[in-house]
């Protein structure tokens, strides 16, 4: 019996924590194999030694997030051709992989050694940022930046602490992605905000692409359409305000419609002909009236 209990307690835990996804992804056609990792809760002194490590305090929704589970993942798949196929991935690292982007530099690396930190440059507009989009995260001491979910490769999300001093212990943080070409890009200013974008994107993959300029691939966009088409019809690219500049506007009906037959040139061709007909023959009768006339005007003078 208390096993039962705790089962049940355990599910209605996960049921709140996952906002009831597992229910709705279970009911989707084609989706197969909903799975929810279990995890322990992180302990206190965990979250205070990361602290103390790392000179930064955490969001207080991400320390009661981690004191109801040390991490998150929920992945799903789809079934094709009888095969299935991996394709939604949710997860938020735990207490232990929340490690910094940044790696110090070892006693064997190169002293000129390219690193991160050179692709800061000093630029009025990336300092201080727009009044529409905050300024970017640095690579150097002026950010401490941690990998909260790696996204399958094709970027990280990063719990970003800005305007950072060495030895003062960091407060305030946001919630960037990271693309593969290394430009930042903002997404909440709390993790709370995030884990609802997670949620809602039923973790499809590059669905962080979305806030970008160029947004996700044409591939993943048909995912999207396909088990997302509210929150895919509905968000629009900042380089696309206008929704539809991906849309092909072939229209089918002009594209394959047959082109009628014009039987104008065909009527030119048999007056050109006509004419031509004419021609010849009044060019043939010029020729024989010739000698005729020539013949007519011997006679009259030899009279």
């Amino acid at each position: 019996m208390e096993e039962i209990k705790d089962n049940l307690a355990f599910k209605g835990v996960a049921e709140r924590l996952t906002l009831g996804i597992t229910r709705i992804l279970e009911n989707m056609p084609g989706v197969v194999d909903v799975r929810f990792a279990e995890r322990e809760p992180a302990e206190k002194r965990n979250l205070l030694s990361w602290e103390q490590k790392n000179t930064c305090i955490l969001p207080e929704d991400l320390r009661d997030f981690y004191l109801t589970t040390d991490g998150f993942t929920l992945t799903w798949s789809v079934k094709l051709d009888n095969e299935r196929v991996p394709l939604g991935h949710m997860m938020i690292n735990s207490v232990a992989r929340l490690c910094p982007l940044l790696r110090p530099a070892t006693l064997f690396s190169l002293p000129n050694a390219p690193s991160l930190a050179d692709l800061d440059w000093e630029e009025s507009s990336s300092e201080s940022g727009s009044a529409r989009a905050p300024a970017a995260p640095h690579f150097d001491s002026r950010s401490r930046i941690f990998e909260l979910d790696s996204c399958g490769g094709n970027g990280k999300v990063c719990l970003v602490y800005k305007n950072c001093t060495p030895g003062v212990v960091a407060q305030q943080s946001e919630m960037w992605f990271i693309d593969r070409s290394l430009c930042w890009h903002f997404l909440t200013t709390t993790f709370t905000s995030y884990y609802r974008l997670m949620i809602t994107h039923l973790g499809l993959p590059e669905w962080q692409y979305a806030f970008t300029p160029y947004g996700p691939s044409p591939q993943a966009k048909q995912w999207a359409s396909l088990y997302q088409p509210l929150t895919f019809s509905c968000e629009l690219s900042p380089a696309d305000p206008a929704g539809d500049s991906y849309i092909n506007k072939l229209d089918p009906i002009k594209a394959f419609k047959g082109k009628a037959k014009v039987s104008a040139p065909k009527k030119k061709q048999s007056t050109q002909s006509s004419l031509g007909n004419t021609a010849k023959s009044q060019g043939s009768a010029g020729r024989h009236s010739g000698p005729k006339r020539l013949l007519c005007n011997g006679l009259l003078e030899s009279a």
